[in-house]
């Protein structure tokens, strides 16, 4: 994973750990970002349940589920998880409901939740009913 474009292998990888992080702590919504001032782009997660005590056990769970998926595609060091009510998670949410419900919504060289974004890729909410 660079600085390359993402590519559908990155996306549906994080998928997988994303319905599982679900169970654990159900996702109020998710993207991958790239700032302007890094090399690599992360897959942030944002639930309710992650506050300043629950970071070091929702971390666990990632690497638990990452050595699980075992994919090529995705690094669990590249995660990072938050609050929903931080500024970034509420600038996803507002970029995904702009997008039809089951279309991601992708944003490049944009100012997003308070830092400036080379590219940014926001999930769909997750579809409970499709769940394996």
């Amino acid at each position: 994973m660079d600085n390359g474009p993402l590519v559908i292998e990155e996306i549906e990888a994080a998928e997988q750990l994303l319905r599982e992080f679900d169970e654990y702590a159900p996702i109020k919504v998710a993207f991958w970002m790239r700032t302007t001032d890094e090399e690599q782009r992360y897959l942030y997660i944002a639930s309710d349940r992650i506050g300043a005590e629950g970071v070091s056990d929702a971390y666990g769970e990632v690497v638990r589920i990452g050595l699980k998926i075992q994919s090529p595609y995705f690094n669990v060091f590249r995660v990072k998880v938050i609050d929903s009510a931080t500024p970034l998670a509420r600038a996803a949410l507002e970029a995904r409901d702009r997008f039809p419900p089951h279309m991601p919504a992708r944003l490049g060289g944009s100012w997003f939740g308070g830092v400036a974004a080379a590219d940014v890729y926001v999930y769909p909410a997750l579809d409970h009913a499709k769940a394996p």
